[in-house]
């Protein structure tokens, strides 16, 4: 018998209501980095940002925002 799997899916954020959930991801991408940041790697409180910007971020912008991370060079504030 196989192991049963439960998937979940990011729950609903009343600051992005709109069916696009491309600031969404870039939002959740930020508070994941910014927490950890804060908070320090590996938290519980930060892994909700790191599932959901997984969940909703393509893997080549994911990819892309940790180059420019790691060069110095992302646009955004963390």
């Amino acid at each position: 018998m196989s192991p049963k799997y439960e998937l979940k899916t990011v729950p609903f954020d009343p600051r992005f209501p709109n069916q696009n959930q491309t600031r969404h991801c870039y939002q959740s991408y930020l508070d994941f980095h910014r927490c950890e940041k804060v908070k320090g790697k590996g938290h519980e409180i930060c892994t909700y940002f790191n599932k959901a910007y997984k969940a909703l971020c393509p893997n080549a912008w994911i990819e892309k925002w940790d180059d420019q991370r790691a060069n110095g060079v992302f646009p955004g504030r963390i």
